[in-house]
């Protein structure tokens, strides 16, 4: 047995060696104790925290080739496997025996089914599932007896687990690349998978918290999935083990302060890629929590345990929190199987084999170290600047936000001298464009008085009751769930029309919506009656936005033009042209209480003053007496030209949010007139659009809330962001976006996410769920564009051939 060793995260506890190589044999391993091979028929158990002679348990005629320990905390059960038979030990009771001098025994449980390469027990330990060949026995854990053979793979099933939450749930996985899920009590398959994988899928986890499990393959791929009550699987995320090491080791090599870089993990260790493939072979989940400088850091994280060390996974941003590495002065450097356990105290055991050799060691991540994990996650994501989209100081003296546009009256009267000012001036004898009648034409009446008998008395307080309440907003009903119903089904155009943007005014009674052809389109909310039509580009409109006194509403296009509007009439009231703009504007919208005008071209944000003058003189009308003056211009770090631009107007907020075709998500503080932080290889690739949670004014949600925003970017999904840490919080990948630039929207209420799929349908997240609670199906085309309204429970989806439907919860259209 080896010296107590320490090298970065891991404490080797002990190392054996055996006899003959056990490198992919299946391993057992408890909080309390661990399984070893021993002379290939006999099993020493070793306690994780003494390293007394271990119990020795003989009664197998052939080699071992599978052990797994029993997960009832009152009762330690071992299963074991040979060629000849499946035994249950009862470990306790072995002891027991041990110390009477007795040799200790174990139940026969099944005999000659084969080499099994892998053991499961239910929770209870009342059913066992051991894989041999092509097929899953079902053993009575209490005696010998087969309660079932389930055979539908392919290829040699690897791994079988029984559901944690429900006894009579079985999944398998096989070197057909497919799992498939098992009705144990009749042995029926309630869902198949298909091929997932050119590499046979390995291994299995079930993450009871969320009903999830994670299968894995060879070449290091990963599958999360939800395991519904009605069994049809969703895909949730999917991952691959070599490019999130190779985005981590990119991250490494970016300067950075040295205590914001994990022990172990230096500058060096990041040079160059990793092409060798990483097989999952073994999958853990693990609670982590991290308290630093007031923010909290919670998410179960997965330990994902490959060739060459322990990979820590969050899942709920598909991000690689960290790598231990099996190097140093540890016994094995390249490992065939794992064993994960919690160990005692919070600690984390790892029973391993070598994948060339013949040792097993027990390796342990201690609670202090796991600890220390969880703080250098916190400050490696943190920024230097704690930001908020509320604002928590005045302006500035020089902020850029002060600025003010000169207005030009009208001139004042010139003075032609002393006797002018004291003349009197000549008066009208009537001051009104009209004179009331006198009468004397009219008929002579026939009644002069009748008195109304039936007039009912008003009521003051009624009258200033309903005068009261009509000022009023109603509250949002935050109680419903997510509008997942059809309502109302619209085509726009008679031709095939992509609707290139939508949005609800304040109030939620309007709709304007930009088209493909260069027109807008008003409705009102529920989609009925004729919209009035807007014409003032030549190319397509790419984005539309309401001012916040919704007496306005502008739209742009790749003119490139921009046009502000007003409801109640047909021409625009201003117009900036191609001369203000060398490149197309990407997106426009009214800030800062619509004070401002802020825009998006080319590699430049600008902020704009306006003045919209109605009046129009009918011999000049081709002259606009609006106004507008360019106040600031902002650059990209990089100098990349801008893609999308998010920034509130709904309130006072000095944050405005900025994706760059480089990749990078770019935060300006408008108050300072600067980049504030900056969010490197936010996607994959860039990001086409970016939203943040508005709210609404029929809805309260916390100040911490504002602080979400979302961003979109083709074959990578969909993330949530918090801005105070300036990192990704979860991430959505339910739907499918690979050409198209399919755009989300947040609920009012904050509690659910939409965006657009090029499956001819729209989804509806659970901000708290990466999994989609509602797919919207039956659209006739790709829904580029999703829209909730801000004062109803409605979803509004446009399509890329120009139809509109409207979606209203279910509880809406109960009787």
């Amino acid at each position: 047995m080896a010296a107590v060793t320490s090298v970065q995260y891991f404490i080797e506890r002990f190392s054996v060696t055996l006899d003959k190589p056990v490198s992919h044999l299946q391993l057992a391993c408890c909080p309390s104790h661990c399984a070893v091979p021993w002379l290939n028929k006999n099993i020493r158990i070793y306690e994780n925290n003494n390293l007394e002679p271990p119990l020795e348990l003989t009664g197998h005629h052939s080699h071992v080739s599978a052990m797994v320990f029993g997960t009832m905390r009152d009762r330690l059960v071992l299963c074991s496997a040979s060629e000849d038979y499946v035994i249950i030990w009862d470990i306790n009771h072995c002891y027991r025996q041990f110390k009477k001098g007795g040799i200790a025994s174990g139940r026969v449980v099944g005999t000659l089914i084969g080499r099994v390469v892998h053991l499961s027990l239910c929770p209870l330990s009342a059913k066992v599932a051991a894989c041999s060949g092509s097929r899953v026995f079902l053993l009575n854990a209490e005696k010998e007896e087969v309660l079932g053979v389930l055979k539908a793979h392919l290829g040699p099933v690897t791994a079988s687990e029984f559901c944690p939450w429900d006894n009579n749930l079985l999944i398998s996985t096989s070197e057909d690349r497919t799992f498939k899920i098992w009705d144990v009590r009749k042995g029926d398959i309630l869902f198949e998978s298909a091929v997932l994988s050119a590499y046979p899928l390995l291994s299995l986890f079930f993450m009871e918290q969320n009903s999830q499990f994670i299968t894995g393959s060879g070449d290091g791929q990963l599958w999360c999935y939800t395991l519904p009550v009605d069994h049809k699987c969703r895909l949730v995320t999917k991952l691959d083990l070599s490019k999130l090491e190779q985005k981590h080791e990119r991250s490494l090599r970016k300067p950075s302060s040295p205590q914001n870089r994990p022990d172990g993990m230096t500058r060096n260790d990041a040079k160059g890629t990793v092409e060798t493939e990483k097989p999952v072979l073994r999958i853990w989940a693990q609670k982590l929590q991290s308290s630093h400088a007031g923010l909290q850091q919670r998410g179960c994280c997965v330990w994902i345990g490959s060739s060459d060390g322990l990979y820590l996974l969050r899942l709920d941003t598909s991000e690689l929190l960290m790598i231990l590495r099996l190097k140093g002065d540890l016994s094995i450097s390249m490992t065939g199987s794992w064993a994960i356990s919690n160990g005692l105290g919070g600690n984390m055991c790892c029973l391993v084999t070598s994948l060339f050799g013949t040792s097993v060691a027990l390796l342990e991540v201690t609670s202090v170290k796991l600890d220390e994990l969880c703080f250098r996650m916190a400050t490696g994501f943190s920024v230097d600047k704690q930001l908020s989209v509320v604002p928590s100081s005045p302006l500035m003296t020089m902020s850029p936000l002060n600025a003010e546009l000169t207005k030009h009256g009208s001139k004042p009267q010139r003075k032609l001298g002393v006797s002018y000012q004291k003349s009197v001036k000549d008066q009208p004898l009537v001051f009104h464009t009209q004179v009331k009648s006198s009468g004397y034409n009219t008929a002579p009446h026939r009644t002069m008085f009748r008195p109304k008998t039936n007039a009912k008395k008003k009521s003051h307080s009624t009258s200033t009751t309903n005068t009261n309440t009509k000022g009023l907003l109603s509250e949002y009903p935050s109680q419903f769930e997510a509008p997942s119903m059809p309502y109302t089904h619209l085509t726009v155009s008679t031709t095939p029309t992509p609707v290139s943007s939508l949005q609800y005014s304040g109030d939620g009674k309007q709709i304007v919506c930009g088209l493909g052809d260069g027109s807008v389109l008003l409705y009102n909310s529920s989609l009925t009656g004729n919209p009035a039509v807007y014409t003032g580009h030549s190319k397509a409109v790419n984005s539309v936005c309401w001012s916040h006194s919704k007496r306005w509403f502008l739209s742009t296009s790749d003119d490139p033009t921009l046009c502000i509007w007003a409801t109640n009439a047909s021409e625009p009231v201003l117009t900036m042209g191609d001369d203000q703009f060398a490149n197309p504007i990407r997106s426009a919208q009214f800030y800062y209480l619509d004070k401002f005008l802020l825009l998006a071209s080319g590699s430049n944000l600008m902020l704009y003053l306006y003045h919209l003058d109605t009046t129009r003189d009918d011999i000049k009308r081709y002259k606009q007496r609006s106004k507008f003056k360019l106040t600031s211009k902002f650059s990209m770090k990089s100098g990349t030209d801008i893609t999308s631009v998010s920034a509130i107007n709904d309130f006072y907020s000095y944050i405005v949010l900025a994706a760059g075709a480089d990749r990078t998500i770019q935060v300006f503080d408008m108050n300072q007139g600067c980049m504030a932080a900056q969010i490197p290889d936010a996607h994959c690739r860039a990001a086409h659009h970016l939203t943040q949670n508005k709210g609404s004014p029929f809805c309260t949600q916390a100040l911490e809330s504002y602080n979400l925003f979302l961003s979109s970017a083709i074959t990578d999904g969909l993330k949530l962001w918090d801005l105070r840490t300036a990192r990704c919080v979860r991430r959505y990948e339910g739907h499918v976006n690979r050409c198209h630039h399919c755009t989300a929207s947040f609920s009012p209420c904050g509690r659910f996410i939409a965006t657009g799929s090029e499956d001819h349908s729209a989804y509806i997240y659970d901000m708290r769920s990466s999994n989609f609670l509602h797919k919207l199906p039956r659209h006739s085309e790709t829904v580029v564009n999703v829209a909730f309204n801000p004062a109803n429970p409605e979803l509004l989806t446009g399509t890329l051939d120009g139809k509109l439907a409207l979606f209203h919860p279910a509880e809406s259209l109960l009787p």
